[in-house]
């Protein structure tokens, strides 16, 4: 249905754009003389490959258009699922933004936001008006692709992303699947599992993605959640990921407080708890739904033999 306005209503244009989900950024800049800023911003997109330019617009009233006209540079923090208190935070006036706040210097100056889904650090290229907002072109001249689940803006409302139920799957994947199940990997039992386990995380593994966390921080604060002090040797043991990614996750954990290290013995914090309350009900959610065909009977043999086979 098509509404023709003869008065325009700037809220429900507002709400009109609203349908239009888009990401959320932190755009940040630095002055020649050290002053610093950082805004919310969903306008970000992407101009041109060749020369690599981006854009995002600024209301003409906002008191950091100043640092933003004085800065050479500014880095565009495209925020990631778990960081709605950056973006909270960044949204707020305030007259030192950056209070409490951790970052590291980019080019120009501009800071750069830890735990985001990407960041693009672009020269100062363009700017153009554009009514009640100045627009700004950036050149890419660095990035960084973490590839953290990224957090949205819909309708007024913070929201994640996720694969759609009927994305259709590569042709013929289905049907090779099958062929080899009929064949001698049938009688594989190594070989079914690694399947099993590959078809389980195809629709679980974007779910525990969507709230920020990647696999190696997530399982390990499911992990803590039940056994609350463990060492890195235990984590090693429970999480069974390689030692890298389990410091590298626990030094995440930590920045965000999930997680706490007392005595060389790695802690969940009361927030951790609330954040694998979550992971836990969506791998019970998902668990219900992969599982419910088979009987109490059939799931208690299965249970059986990968418990035996997990702890041999």
């Amino acid at each position: 249905m098509s509404t023709q306005v003869t008065e325009f209503d700037a809220k429900a244009f507002r709400r009109a754009l609203g349908n239009f989900a888009t990401g959320i950024t932190v755009i940040t800049a630095t002055t020649p003389s050290g002053e610093k800023t950082g805004v919310t911003a969903n306008s970000f997109n992407s101009v041109s490959l060749d020369p690599p330019l981006i854009l995002w617009s600024i209301d003409k009233r906002s008191g950091s258009c100043k640092i933003f006209e004085e800065a050479t540079h500014f880095a565009v923090n495209i925020l990631a699922a778990d960081q709605i208190n950056v973006s909270n935070h960044f949204a707020r006036p305030s007259e030192d933004k950056f209070a409490g706040i951790d970052f590291t210097t980019g080019l120009g100056g501009a800071p750069i936001l830890p735990d985001c889904s990407a960041v693009f650090q672009c020269e100062k290229y363009e700017t153009v008006e554009g009514g009640d907002h100045w627009i700004l072109i950036g050149k890419v001249v660095g990035f960084d692709d973490i590839g953290r689940s990224p957090l949205l803006y819909h309708q007024g409302t913070y929201s994640v992303a996720l694969p759609h139920s009927r994305f259709p799957e590569k042709q013929g994947e289905d049907n090779s699947t099958i062929k080899a199940l009929e064949g001698r990997l049938g009688n594989n039992l190594y070989y079914l599992m690694t399947q099993a386990v590959r078809a389980y995380q195809k629709d679980y593994q974007p779910l525990q993605l969507s709230t920020g966390l990647r696999t190696s921080e997530a399982r390990m604060l499911m992990v803590l959640e039940q056994d609350r002090k463990l060492s890195i040797d235990d984590l090693l043991k429970e999480v069974n990921m390689p030692r890298s990614e389990i410091e590298a996750a626990a030094e995440i954990l930590q920045r965000k407080e999930l997680v706490g290290v007392t005595e060389d013995r790695y802690q969940i914090t009361a927030r951790g708890i609330e954040q694998a309350d979550t992971l836990w009900n969506i791998a019970a959610e998902e668990q219900e739904k992969m599982f419910s065909q088979f009987s109490d009977e059939e799931l208690a043999a299965f249970r059986k033999v990968v418990t035996t086979l997990a702890t041999r």
